[in-house]
């Protein structure tokens, strides 16, 4: 569940920044390794 309320947060801030024109703070693909080191690093916490 956790992550359902994430990808609502998520799309929700992603809307806000489309509706006031806001540039992206990166470059889409360093935003998905971003991301993506995030979510290793939840899973290996996790697993701890």
């Amino acid at each position: 569940m956790p992550y359902v309320h994430a990808l609502l947060a998520g799309t929700l801030v992603g809307a806000l920044y489309a509706a006031l024109r806001v540039k992206a703070p990166a470059p889409p693909p360093v935003a998905l390794a971003g991301l993506l080191g995030i979510l290793l690093g939840q899973t290996v916490l996790g697993k701890l």
